[in-house]
């Protein structure tokens, strides 16, 4: 039995639509946090696999709220890892400090510069200390019809507004959920002792979220201007890795997966909304 952990995300719901026979969990139906509860619910429901979407995610907040942030994204896992059912476990390129300026291995030392950054590390640590056999997928920038996220924000302002400022030096990759949870899809037969490890997921092409943000607007038909800023002008409370590109080679290799460009993913979201 499949169980998807913090199923009314992005991913979670995307993958919800693939494995219409999982069970789906948010935090109302089971608190990852909590060992005892997790291990009941993982004996009594016969659950083999777990695909834990379930994070902290506010960059910004958990600055201030390490504490919640540590729970959710450090206990949690480690409750799910120590269940003793297969994991998969998703990551971020914010473990990265972003001062590279090739795109990241699966490999290369970690080093976050938020606390979020550093949980997510910290939790994928725990993942690969407890579980047997893990599949650890760190992504970026995702975005899908569901929830909140820069595609829904910028289709939203460029329909109020002539004018929007937007980073233009931080480089990365946006991240289609639909095409992760695809793969996640193919991952999920290939599980075993021998590919237990980190991996790096997203679309393929590099942008800046200026970049993106142009795209969108000329995909969506909206007129509004986008002005390219620094990320030194924009007031965020947490540190941004500058560079945070995440080399797919390993992903691609192990588990034979094709992955298309991020214009493509765009517009396939584009059709949905």
């Amino acid at each position: 039995m499949f169980l998807i952990t913090g199923s009314n995300g992005q991913l979670g719901t995307e993958l919800a639509k693939l494995l219409p026979q999982a069970l789906l969990t948010d935090v109302a139906d089971l608190d990852i946090t909590d060992e005892v509860a997790v291990k009941a619910y993982v004996e009594a429901h016969n659950v083999d696999t777990i695909i834990n979407c379930a994070a902290y995610t506010a960059v910004d907040k958990a600055e201030e709220d390490e504490a919640l942030a540590a729970k959710i994204n450090i206990d949690g896992p480690r409750n799910l890892a120590k269940s003793g059912a297969k994991i998969v476990h998703i990551s971020t390129d914010y473990v990265f400090d972003g001062l590279g300026h090739k795109p990241y291995q699966p490999e290369d030392e970690a080093h976050p510069i938020s606390v979020y950054g550093k949980t997510k590390l910290a939790g994928e640590q725990e993942v690969l200390k407890y579980a047997k056999e893990a599949v650890i997928i760190r992504t970026a920038w995702l975005y899908s019809p569901y929830g909140n996220n820069f595609v829904k924000t910028m289709r939203r302002l460029g329909a109020e507004k002539e004018n929007l400022n937007v980073v233009a030096d931080q480089i990365g990759t946006p991240t289609y959920a639909a095409d992760l949870a695809q793969a996640i899809m193919q991952i999920l037969p290939q599980i075993n002792e021998q590919n237990k490890g980190v991996y790096h997921f997203t679309n393929e092409g590099i942008c800046s979220w200026y970049d993106f943000a142009r795209k969108i607007m000329e995909l969506s038909g909206l007129n509004c201007k986008v002005n390219p800023i620094s990320l030194q002008d924009y007031a965020n409370k947490a540190k941004r890795p500058f560079y945070d590109v995440l080399d797919k080679s390993k992903i691609k290799k192990t588990f034979n997966i094709n992955i298309q460009h991020w214009e493509e993913g765009l517009k396939q979201c584009l059709k949905q909304l």
